[in-house]
């Protein structure tokens, strides 16, 4: 590997020696192959764990609850009470008339088959029960909620191959329930890996060859994003596999993008700099150290402020929100670490032939010197190209650049009351086709909806008959009934006269069972369990039920919806300003100021409320969403602020560097000048990612993907460019307030 470059000219250059001869070549050829190695072989074990994923990841809404969530303590408490952990799914047959004895015969020879299935637990599965108006059949089987081999998907796809193999005639068929739910949001992330990626990259990769226009260097970039993602894959499978941090899909997906996007990033910042180097150092060594030096800092602090805001979210209540923290930021660290230092040894071995076809040019001693001694470089196309006609608008007219960008976001703020982030059924969670969805609108036309997911509730059994009652006097109750080992079906009815509690009149009463002094009961809502409406019945439910005591309490899948919904609520109330304020003490620290600081913040605010203004118009008026989750916004701050602080970082360390040299508003011009296209190709890149999540039909990485992509935009091309460099050349040295800078006479 050749790393030196030696030129007989250079030979007589005494500073040129005394740079190189700091180093010794064996050293300068040692540090970048063993990088090269080191990375390489994070690559090679990392890619081999991505097949090991899918067995770590775990879709199941319950498990990423808090631990202090009443429906989490009502899971914990079945487990007493049952002998397996399993999900229900339910098998819905309906048709337009009644059925005949053949079609029931046939749902009966359907059930037998499906007691046959591994994974299905045989006596927690209940008999066929036909519909009042006889038009529809269900039956619903527990299946164990094991993950892999057996697990909820595979036996669901099992099941319905079993109704695609043997339809009923004039019937219409499904698997839904909460299984069925939770197969088809497995298939839907079933992408992932391959789709994900491949647009993402691909995606990624158009873009840097018309921003380089050359062959070679966007596999550089390409190579050090995947190296990096690689190796935070293998960190992430290795702490999930060992129960320290569970991942979902979702939580992979924004990984894969965060990584991507971060890491192609900062790669642009590092390149826009060695390149410049290159115009001023002739060896690729210096150029190297040159390029780092300069780049290091907002690299860092850039890093710094997406992994603070996402180690933040360790303060979530909601585990989904909190695990994301660690792994997004695992992430995070590894783009860093890889732009840092693999894609410096990538550069320094190919040199000026990365950039083929276009040419670097070679300096000469007296630019090298000039370079080493600190002096500004030269103005790189001071009168000429669009950035340097962006300088001239913003330096001419400041006020009117920045008023007009004020109240163009202003004006996108507008649609910001139209978000409707208070949560959507889990049926809306997967975009397109749904079977379990489909199953579930069956299974409302001939049932009371919320049967074969009933809500659970879990009190003393001196209690019994009170808690009854106060249930069925619920609006959006439809029956009650209680888990009695001794009866049939497994449970038995409850009425509400105080006559008869248990079992149907002229049978004796079967006895509940009862668990160091509790019961358990099993309530049918009227609507459908996944729906708001049963939510909100729900939460009247435990309402009532604190009348009868503390220690009555309320679960199921539709109490685990409610409760997630309600903590992501609180999360969002609590994080927010929390990394509002880490983020502002960052900058603080970076730009060694106060004013810029707040400004940079304040701009950033702006432009998250401008995107979901328009997200919320995009949202309801052209896409349809029913709605979105409260996480939504929590997400997308995080993101767009961490991230849109990002370019201003780049931005404002480039014009604080130059305004020492040159003065606070000749700087401002100088360092928008430098940086507006790396930081534009950057913005884009990193949109272009983000918008690749798009390609998931999951409700939720639909909405973060145009949220953050079009807030990254606005970002890129209307706050970094024209808001925050007018705003402070308006303002002048007064935003390095109170640093040294803001009283120089420059």
């Amino acid at each position: 590997m050749d790393t030196t470059e030696h030129h007989p000219h250079h030979e007589h250059h005494p500073h040129h020696r005394h740079r190189a001869g700091r180093v010794p070549v064996w050293l300068r050829v040692t540090i970048p192959t063993v990088l090269i190695l080191v990375w390489l072989a994070l690559f090679g074990a990392g890619g081999a764990s991505f097949g090991s994923l899918s067995d770590v990841v775990v879709n199941d809404q319950a498990q990423f609850l808090p631990a202090s969530a009443e429906a989490t303590e009502v899971n914990e408490l079945q487990e007493a009470f049952r002998d397996s952990d399993a999900i229900p799914a339910i098998v819905v047959v309906a048709s337009d008339d009644d059925l005949d004895e053949a079609q029931l015969d046939a749902v009966a020879d359907l059930r037998d088959e499906v007691l046959e299935l591994e994974g299905v637990v045989a006596d927690e599965t209940s008999p066929v029960i036909v519909s009042d108006d006889g038009q529809a059949a269900q039956f619903v089987a527990s299946i164990d909620s094991g993950d892999g081999e057996g697990g909820p998907r595979d036996v669901v796809e099992e099941m319905r191959g079993l109704l695609e193999a043997s339809p009923i005639p004039g019937a219409d068929a499904a698997v839904t329930g909460p299984a069925g739910f939770t197969a088809d949001l497995a298939g839907a992330f079933s992408g992932i890996d391959g789709l994900l990626l491949a647009v993402a990259l691909a995606a990624v990769f158009v873009i840097l060859v018309v921003v380089y226009r050359s062959p070679l260097l966007p596999i550089i970039v390409l190579l050090t994003s995947l190296t990096a993602l690689c190796a935070s894959v293998l960190v992430v499978v290795s702490l999930a596999a060992a129960d320290v941090l569970p991942i979902s899909g979702q939580t992979q997906g924004i990984l894969f993008i965060l990584v991507i996007g971060a890491a192609t990033d900062y790669a642009l910042l590092y390149i826009a700099r060695y390149r410049e180097a290159l115009g001023q150092y002739e060896r690729k060594w210096d150029a190297t150290w040159a390029a780092l030096k300069g780049a290091w800092e907002p690299i860092v602090a850039s890093g710094g402020t997406v992994i603070v805001g996402l180690l933040i979210l360790l303060a979530s209540e909601l585990n989904s929100n909190k695990i994301l923290g660690p792994v997004a930021a695992i992430g995070i660290v590894f783009a860093l670490l890889a732009a840092l230092t693999l894609l410096p040894a990538l550069l320094l071995w190919a040199g000026r032939v990365a950039f083929w076809p276009r040419k670097v040019r070679r300096a000469d001693a007296s630019a090298e010197a000039s370079a080493s001694a600190g002096a500004p470089a030269p103005a790189l196309g001071r009168e000429r190209g669009l950035w340097a006609a962006i300088g001239r608008l913003v330096s001419r007219r400041p006020r009117t650049v920045w008023i007009a960008s004020v109240v163009v976001l202003a004006a996108m703020c507008l649609g910001l009351p139209q978000l409707k982030a208070d949560g959507v059924a889990s049926s809306e969670f997967v975009l397109g086709q749904s079977q379990a969805r489909d199953g579930q609108q069956l299974l409302g036309e001939h049932f009371p909806a919320g049967s074969g997911t009933p809500a659970v509730v879990i009190g003393p059994e001196a209690e019994l008959q009170a808690i009854t009652d106060l249930a069925l006097a619920t609006d959006g109750v439809e029956s009650v009934a209680v888990l009695a080992s001794d009866s049939p079906a497994g449970q038995a009815p409850v009425t509400a006269d105080g006559v008869q509690a248990f079992g149907p009149p002229g049978t004796p009463a079967p006895a509940p069972t009862v668990v160091d002094g509790e019961v358990l009961l099993q309530v049918t809502l009227a609507d459908p369990a996944d729906s708001l409406e049963a939510e909100a019945t729900i939460a009247d439910l435990r309402q009532r039920l604190d009348e009868v005591g503390d220690d009555v309490l309320v679960g199921g899948p539709t109490a685990v919806a409610l409760d997630t919904v309600e903590a992501s609520i609180a999360d969002r109330t609590l994080i927010i300003p929390l990394v509002l304020a880490a983020i502002l003490l960052i900058l603080m620290l970076l730009l060694r100021a106060i004013v810029a600081p707040v400004l940079l913040i304040a701009s950033v605010v702006l432009s998250y409320a401008a995107a979901l203004g328009i997200s919320a118009l995009v949202f309801n008026g052209i896409f349809g969403f029913p709605g979105a989750d409260p996480s939504v916004p929590l997400f997308a701050f995080v993101f767009l602020v961490a991230l849109g602080v990002d370019y201003n970082i780049f931005l404002m360390t480039r014009v604080r560097e130059e305004s020492a040299l040159v003065g606070t508003r000749p700087g401002i011009v100088r360092g928008l000048r430098l940086t507006g296209g790396v930081i534009t190709s950057a913005g884009l890149v990193l949109a272009a990612t983000f918008a690749a999540l798009g390609v998931l039909p999951i409700l939720f990485l639909a909405q973060i993907s145009f949220i953050v992509a079009f807030g990254v935009l606005l970002d890129t091309f209307l706050v970094r460019t024209l808001l925050v460099p007018a705003l402070s050349y308006d303002l002048g040295r007064v935003i390095w307030w109170p640093s040294k800078l803001s009283r120089s006479a420059k």
